[in-house]
């Protein structure tokens, strides 16, 4: 054993290679992008790996590896695993030989989704089991527990990290390399009767589920990280779990510190217990319940925390899950406690938990009086008065805020102003999509409509074309959503005669979750070269007769190529294709000419691109953004805007300066 410091995403795949995980699948999606990635790069010769073209593929995939008894782990974001759900449902009803981890990554807040939903709430709807990690170290140790628990079930399990779990770094400990397992699949034995899901087969298996989740109620209340705690050991900061016997003098201890009149306890789960014990380590004593497994829910060690209660605080992300089963506790058998959480108010029933809300909840509930009512993270002010000012040197001033926005130089904020231009004066809907193009709601773009989720702006356009004619209709994907969730949407449209316009934005990656590569980019997560599949083929197999391809860059083509497809009848495509600028780097900036600027300001006002700032009253080019994709030169009425010089690019005496860089 030994000790490295990882980020959560780490820990957990290097907890999966070292139980000998066989295949990982999955789709990009933050928080749960880097899991995948870790196993690409740290994997045995044992173990396969693939960016599947979505999430129902990768769970397939994953399914067909753990028939064979391979152990496989199937990695996504929140909602992704609503694409994946249809395979989902069914594959709970007939099970699997080896252990088979779902990875469903939440986002509370939302920080990069759509959606706040709670993946504890699908581990009920499709009656399978749940882990949920509270750190980067139990993740690490949990997620090998789970391939066992799952073979020993034969189950698919679920395992439900938070973003602050995924994304957070910390010291783990980690076994070396002579400790891995290796697991060797036994293969895939025929047998219809357990693999091919026939009704009656669902029947029987439906019975069967409840009777393991009984059983597996039971086995999580006797699981070692579901866990009472009854003090907290201040010296050394670590928790110790006292015998029953010990449970009275806790409980005067906590009347001696004078931190409650009635017996009160925490309830918590995932992120928000470890913020829960950090404040009872500042507060003193108290009975706290930590949940590892919400799904089936450990009823024996509940039933035991709750006894000699007066009230509980649920503390948990996203929903209320923990506070209904407490609640429900206490009416199934009688008893007397009080559950508050989200359902009361008492905690928000909305966004992320941060250890300054779980502290001040847990003030609140206890009635504690802090000796130091401030936040760590509050923001001080100087003796006069100016504010933004720390006196203090231990805290931190407040974080600006910095909303999302497209890159300096990205192709998308190009292709967005030729069909914003190419449409100017005419009745349109721009349909959106899930990706750094969504960021083209912004102003001073403004096209972004509609946004739904993947792929569902080709649905949506088409839905609007059919009750409005004379809607001019347009649906914007990516590259990498197109093979993801678009294809069917083509589909439909070409079989039932839509008047519409796909615009692809092909920037050759999947840029927002972290530049992966997909079917278009000619190789895989296995570092192998592959057949790079056309998008315009596929287009014309689907039956679109009009497939236009342009560079979006170079405005006054773009503008040209819109205004001719969008004319024509039926559905076309308008193929946008330029490298994201994290993929082509640029080889110089652009300047702007004091002498030629008049100062008109199309530029910012038009584009909104950030590497066009103001400074002393006049447009500049904040070369250290800058990628030189040439758009704003394209929009000067002076000429005004231009390539920087050798020179310029050698030297820069200040930050925003008339100097800059050009396309390659």
């Amino acid at each position: 054993m030994h000790k490295e410091f990882l980020m959560g995403n780490e820990a957990i795949a290097m907890g999966a290679i070292a139980a000998g995980v066989n295949l990982v699948s999955g789709y990009p999606g933050t928080p749960s992008s880097e899991v995948l990635e870790t196993v690409a790069k740290h994997r045995t010769d044992n173990t396969y790996v693939e960016w599947s073209v979505n999430e129902k593929s990768a769970l397939e995939v994953a399914a067909g590896a753990a028939y064979t008894g391979a152990r496989s782990l199937v990695t996504m974001k929140q909602v992704g695993l609503n694409v994946a759900s249809d395979p989902l449902m069914s594959l709970a009803y007939i099970g699997v030989k080896g252990g088979m981890i779902v990875l469903a990554a939440d986002d509370p807040g939302p920080i990069s989704s759509q959606t706040e939903q709670d993946t504890r709430h699908y581990a009920a709807f499709s009656k399978l089991p749940c882990f949920d990690p509270t750190s980067a170290q139990e993740a690490y140790e949990m997620i090998q527990e789970a391939f066992t628990y799952s073979e020993k079930y034969g189950t698919p399990v679920f395992f439900r990290p938070t973003t602050r779990v995924c994304h957070g770094y910390a010291s783990v400990t980690v076994k070396d390399t002579a400790e891995y397992a290796v697991h060797h699949p036994e293969g895939f034995i025929k047998d219809s009767s357990k693999w091919v899901i026939f009704p009656r087969l669902s029947y029987q298996n439906h019975k069967l589920i409840e009777e393991r989740n009984v059983r597996l109620a039971d086995d999580f209340s006797a699981y070692e990280r579901n866990h009472i705690f009854y003090k907290t050991d201040r010296v050394s900061g670590t928790n110790s779990a006292l015998s029953e016997e010990s449970i009275s003098k806790c409980q005067k201890d906590i009347t001696n510190h004078k931190l409650q009149e009635k017996r009160q306890g925490i309830a918590s789960g995932g992120i928000s217990f470890t913020y829960a014990m950090e404040t009872l380590e500042q507060t003193g004593p108290l009975r706290l319940l930590k949940i590892a497994t919400p799904h089936p829910f450990p009823e024996k060690l509940a039933l035991e925390f709750l006894d000699g209660l007066d009230e509980v605080l649920c503390i948990e992300e996203l929903d209320p899950v923990i506070e209904r089963e407490l609640t429900y506790l206490c009416g199934k058998y009688h008893l007397p406690a009080k559950i508050y959480g989200k359902l009361t108010h008492h905690v928000p029933n909305a966004g992320e938990n941060t250890q300054d809300s779980v502290r001040q909840n847990i003030l609140d509930f206890t009635g504690y009086q802090s000796e130091n009512p401030q936040s760590t993270s509050a923001l001080y002010h100087d003796p006069k008065g100016t504010p933004g000012t720390d006196c203090r040197s231990d805290v931190p001033p407040v974080l600006p805020v910095r909303p999302p926005v497209l890159c300096a130089g990205c192709p998308h904020r190009a292709s967005f102003y030729a069909v914003k231009t190419a449409m100017k004066g005419r009745k349109t809907i721009f349909c959106g999509d899930i990706g750094c193009y969504t960021l083209g709601n912004a102003m001073p773009l403004d096209m972004v409509d509609t946004c739904l989720c993947m792929g569902a702006g080709l649905g949506i356009a088409q839905g609007v074309g059919h009750m409005e004619p004379d809607t001019v209709c347009f649906a914007f994907v990516g590259d990498s959503t197109f093979f993801a969730s678009a294809i069917p949407g083509v589909v439909n449209a070409v079989y039932n005669q839509a008047d519409m316009t796909l615009v692809i934005l092909d920037n050759s990656t999947t840029a927002m979750t972290g530049h992966q590569p997909h079917p278009g980019t000619g190789r895989t997560m296995m570092g192998n070269v592959t057949d790079q599949i056309d998008i315009e083929a596929v287009l014309r197999g689907i039956g679109l007769k009009t497939v236009e391809t342009v560079d979006p860059l170079n405005h006054e083509a773009s503008v040209a190529c819109v205004r001719q497809t969008a004319d024509k009848p039926g559905v076309k495509a308008i193929i946008f294709r330029s490298p994201c600028i994290a993929v082509t780097k640029p080889s110089r900036n652009m300047t702007v000419d004091s002498g030629k600027c008049i100062n008109c300001r199309r530029c910012i006002r038009e584009l909104g691109c950030p590497a066009l700032v103001i400074e002393n009253d006049s447009v500049c080019i904040d070369d250290s953004l800058c990628t030189g994709c040439g758009l704003c030169s394209q929009l000067c009425p002076t000429d005004a805007i231009r390539p920087a010089n050798t020179e310029d690019n050698i030297s820069h005496d200040t930050k925003a300066s008339k100097g800059g860089n050009g396309h390659e």
